[in-house]
């Protein structure tokens, strides 16, 4: 029953591992000790059953069971929390739980998410809680509640209540009883005995490391609940000394950890190529700080458009972050950055100051006011700040950190990185820019690095080095049209993003807005068409006589209203705007079919044999043993021979652990899981004693587990008996592609030589002739070389958008979308073509890609033959065969042969 609400909840909220582990750790805890169920208990046989459990919990530190749960900032604490109430409710009928937020900040937050039609609505996908979602009693109302409330939890209604501690602490300054514990004639009673006598209340508390040693936190001792849940990123409290860490965690996942998962943005430290700080004032690299700052701002800003109008998603708005000594300084930035002398007076109404010499309400409502920084029309792109460590900024828009205030390296790694950690996504995009967080620091850079790689440092940071200022930093994201749209004339708007002295002229087709207008719906209808290949096979059956009548009366159809608006004599003549516009979707287009592949008959999947990567795991036994202390006989026994664990031989406790991951079948796999787990006994007894070994299996085999099974995705194959290949349309429109570019905007000539190779990425060619768009973009001189091949050789030719093919492949079990270099259309053929630097040819990656590419072809082929069209093949080609010195039909050789 436990086990299937568990994988309920996993699956209803896409947990991420770490989330569905801590799932997992409270359902190991309350199986083992179901007293924790109970109000009469014997709390310290409970901590002793636990620390069976638990390598690493030593005491509860509380008068109550309370298990800490440590995940890096960015993982998702708050949808943890809603996991956890959840499956407390569905898998053990608990109804009432106690939230304990550390500010008014988080307090506010907590509201949200746990309330009903909400953005970030954490129990969205519950089905349990869609007709009956769960009753959130707060801080602020409690006293309008009656007593009635204990008549609805017959029923099973879920109360969550959410109050601020630091609300608490306030009231009980001077030996005050807090508030919440004065009586209150509504009640009867005090709504702290109300919930102290609940037989199931649950404690959650977030950031508990912000409160643990407080009177508040005392007081709620009292409410005597049967266990509380902690969760924060730091688990330790800060004393006089040294940190002391919490002794009841049972989940650690680091930053560390989250990094390497994909969790959170990579941070990077920012400096000018050859700076030296020795040269410069402190005003002066305060100053250069500042403008590097927003250069990578104002990149990552059009990076971000870039990518939401390639993917179509929401748009990202980015936001920088200076942190300033004092509330002098930080005035004196905000006058510096909103003045004439700072990028001409760019950033003016865009910038605000967070006092934080306010303290109390004035400072957490001045907090608050970042949390609108998400919104994209909100216009707030920097923000200086004294004070940023405050739990609560959950946004996910701060790229870029500028730290003006003086701190040794670690403290600047560790400070600057927590607030700016969160994936806007959700998981990382591939994309550098949008996964990254850039730290300034041209004065600490070294410094910075050489802390962040010590053996014990949480990070490792990736560098980024900029030139000196130049006009072609500043970058725009420009939308090219096919040039279908623009010979037709439809596409006006991309000649006033672009200079005059570029793009290859069209003369437009169509010139009157009616015209256009129905040039535009020509376009629709011939789209819609596509749809059924069956009637329309090509777009070259857009030209028959029947198919231009079909055209021309649905044209007419949407017209109607049109028509009758306009004047007689400027009555146009729709069939002839049919044929023009259609003789131009053939002339400038290649026929693209939309080819889905599907699986028919068995489909079964494994993984391939391989040898682990062992190398980055060096566990060592622990010096405690794990031990039950039976309070009435005051026997001891090993947990793992009194619970029948003990296994018959060293692998069997990594086999049975790599049974839990839903993709590994036992009777299918059982001969490689055996070998791995052969290859990991084996790596430990190198350097191990057999006790010792056994030691580490047992504690560690769940780690043991997730490590393998990553590295066993690698190696993942699935196959079906037989293949088909769908067809759902017979050709496509050419979808605009979306670049980023200098803002600059100029357009190269695709024939000229480059003196500046690096910068290739971020230029616009044209001149074109027959490319099927008037502006492309190269990631290489390779490919910007191959373009001009093409021109001389091609009959016509274009570089896909993103989404223009869908031919997806696996890496591992990760599935990916595969998006060649060209399209080619030749007299004799189709040609899909690959550009690939000679050493990268043979890697996995490219070889799937060509796996797929070259799949997606033959079924093309296979369609095209039968309407009378042209064969496809993909090329493979190195990139130092690429030189003008070739004709096209030289890199024929390279069609790519699985």
């Amino acid at each position: 029953m436990t086990s299937r609400v568990q994988h309920h909840i996993n699956g209803r909220l896409s947990l991420r591992a770490p989330q569905a582990e801590s799932v997992a750790k409270l359902k190991q805890a309350l199986e083992a000790a179901p007293q924790m169920l109970r109000r009469e208990r014997d709390v310290a046989a409970v901590l002793e059953i636990l620390k069976g459990e638990f390598a690493t919990l030593q005491d509860f530190e509380r008068e109550f069971p309370s298990l800490c749960f440590a995940l890096a900032t960015g993982v998702g604490k708050t949808r943890l929390m809603g996991a956890f109430i959840a499956y407390l409710h569905l898998a053990h009928g608990i109804n009432n739980f106690f939230v304990l937020a550390p500010n008014i900040t988080i307090y506010n937050k907590l509201i949200a998410d746990f309330s009903p039609n909400t953005p970030k609505y954490v129990f969205k996908g519950i089905s349990e809680f869609a007709v009956n979602p769960p009753k959130v009693i707060t801080g602020d109302n409690y006293e309008q509640q009656s007593l009635s409330m204990s008549m609805d939890n017959l029923f099973g209604e879920i109360t969550i209540n959410v109050f601020n501690i630091a609300k608490i602490n306030s009231e009980v300054r001077g030996g005050k009883e807090p508030r919440i514990k004065r009586m209150r004639e509504v009640l009867g009673d005090s709504y702290f005995n109300y919930l102290a006598n609940l037989p199931d209340l649950v404690l959650l508390m977030d950031e508990s490391h912000r409160y643990r040693a407080q009177a508040g936190m005392r007081a709620i001792n009292e409410l005597k609940p049967l266990f509380g849940l902690e969760l924060t990123a730091t688990p330790f409290v800060e004393t006089g000394k040294s940190p002391q860490p919490f002794k009841n965690v049972i989940v650690d996942y680091p930053l560390a950890r989250a990094l390497e998962d994909g969790f959170v943005k990579v941070p990077a430290v920012v400096t000018q190529r050859n700076f030296n700080a020795k040269d410069h004032t402190p005003e002066e690299i305060e100053k250069i700080k500042l403008e590097d700052g927003v250069r990578v701002h104002e990149n990552t800003k059009v990076e971000l458009l870039t990518y939401a109008r390639e993917n179509g998603v929401k748009q990202v708005k980015p936001f920088m972050l200076v942190i300033a000594r004092d509330t002098t300084h930080a005035a004196a930035l905000l006058a510096l950055i909103e003045s004439e002398a700072f990028y001409g007076g760019r950033y003016r109404g865009k910038v605000i100051q967070v006092d934080s010499s306010k303290s109390g309400k004035d400072e957490e409502e001045m907090i608050a006011r970042l949390l609108a920084v998400e919104s994209v029309e909100e216009p707030t792109e920097i923000v200086i700040h004294v004070n940023m460590l405050k739990e609560g900024w959950d946004v996910t828009n701060l790229y870029t950190i500028v730290p003006l205030r003086a701190a040794n390296a670690r403290t600047l790694i560790e400070q600057s990185i927590g607030r700016g950690l969160r994936l806007p996504y959700g998981k990382r995009t591939g994309v550098e820019a949008v996964d990254r967080l850039n730290i300034i620091a041209h004065d600490r850079f070294q410094e910075i690095i050489d802390e962040a790689n010590k053996g014990d440092s949480v990070l490792r940071l990736q560098q980024v080095i900029l030139e000196a200022s130049s006009q072609n930093d500043e970058k725009a994201s420009v939308q090219v049209a096919s040039g279908i749209e623009v010979h037709l004339g439809l596409a006006e708007g991309l000649h006033e993003s672009i200079s005059a002295q570029g793009a290859q002229p069209y003369q437009p087709l169509f010139t009157n807005e009616h015209e256009k207008h129905i040039a535009y719906m020509v376009m629709e209808v011939a789209a819609q068409y596509s749809h059924s290949p069956n009637e329309i096979p090509t777009s070259q059956t857009l030209l028959q006589t029947d198919i231009q009548l079909k055209i021309t009366e649905e044209v007419q159809k949407r017209l109607q209203p049109v028509q009758s608006e306009l004047p007689m004599e400027n009555t146009l003549d729709v069939s002839d705007i049919v044929a023009k516009t259609t003789k131009v979707i053939v002339d400038k287009n290649i026929d693209i079919p939309r080819i889905t592949i599907v699986p028919s008959g068995e489909v079964s999947s494994g993984f391939h044999p391989f040898t682990l990567d062992i190398s980055r795991l060096h566990l060592q036994p622990s010096e405690r043993e794990i031990t039950i202390h039976n309070l009435h006989t005051n026997e001891q026994t090993s947990l793992a021979r009194e619970m029948g664990l003990t296994e018959k031989r060293p692998e069997d406790y990594i086999v049975h652990a790599l049974l839990d991951f839903d993709d590994i079948d036992y009777f299918t796999q059982a001969d490689l899981l055996y070998d791995l787990a052969g290859q990991m006994v084996t790596h430990l007894h190198s350097y191990l004693t057999e006790e010792e070994a056994l030691n580490i299996l047992d504690k560690e085999r769940r780690l043991i587990a997730r490590e393998i099974h990553a590295q066993m995705a690698a190696h993942f194959w699935e196959k079906a008996s037989s293949y088909e290949a769908k067809i759902s349309q017979g050709f496509c429109a050419l979808k605009p592609c979306v670049y980023t570019v200098a803002a600059n905007k100029v357009v190269h000539s695709v024939r000229g030589t480059l003196t500046d190779k690096i910068r290739i990425k971020h230029m616009l060619f044209g001149h074109f002739v027959k490319c099927l768009y008037p502006l492309q973009k190269f990631d290489s001189d390779t490919e910007r070389r191959f373009a001009v091949i093409l021109e001389r050789d091609a009959q016509k030719w274009f570089k896909p958008a993103k989404g223009q093919f869908q031919i997806d492949y696996k890496l591992g079990m990760e599935q990916k979308e595969y998006l060649p270099d060209f399209v080619v259309e030749t007299e004799e053929c189709i040609l899909m073509a690959e550009t690939k630097a000679r050493a990268d040819l043979d890697t996995p990656e490219v070889q799937t890609k060509a796996q797929a590419a070259s799949t997606w072809c033959k079924h093309a082929s296979d369609y095209s033959r039968q309407h009378g069209g042209k064969e496809w093949c993909y090329l493979l080609i190195p990139h130092d065969e690429v030189n003008e010195g070739k004709k096209l039909k030289d890199f024929l050789r390279f069609q790519y042969a699985p």
